[in-house]
């Protein structure tokens, strides 16, 4: 895919992320990118060129209603980022958004997801430092 970048201010949600295990950073932008999740990289706050989880859409599963883009970068601090300005390229598209039955198996897809999205960063690394 051809890389996409997102600009928006950091802005509250319902905090399932978190409680999930998963700390999003949430940004209320007009993409039209479908729904599903994607790596990238993300600047926020001190970090820059950050691997990143992003889930664009409407996240069903736990009762949301609204579409939106959460970013979950790697690696940083769990700490409230609300009001910071945040840009998000997206480079990647792994897979569409779905309803799973149960936050068990929501939080399973997400363990699988992450531990996808390394990997694909490990190589993109790789390629960018040859």
């Amino acid at each position: 895919m051809k890389a996409v970048t997102l600009n928006g201010q950091v802005t509250a949600f319902a905090g399932t992320g978190r409680r999930l295990g998963y700390p999003t950073a949430n940004i209320r932008t007009e993409t039209k990118l479908a729904e599903g999740v994607y790596f990238g990289f993300a600047d926020l706050a001190e970090f820059s060129v950050r691997p990143s989880l992003i889930f664009i859409g409407v996240p069903t599963t736990v009762g949301d209603h609204e579409r939106r883009v959460e970013v979950h970068v790697l690696d940083i601090p769990d700490i409230d980022y609300y009001d910071q300005p945040l840009t998000v390229k997206i480079e990647y598209f792994h897979r569409p958004n779905e309803h799973f039955k149960s936050v068990s198996e929501l939080i399973t897809a997400m363990r699988a997801d992450e531990a996808e999205a390394r990997g694909w960063f490990a190589k993109a690394t790789n390629l960018r430092d040859t």
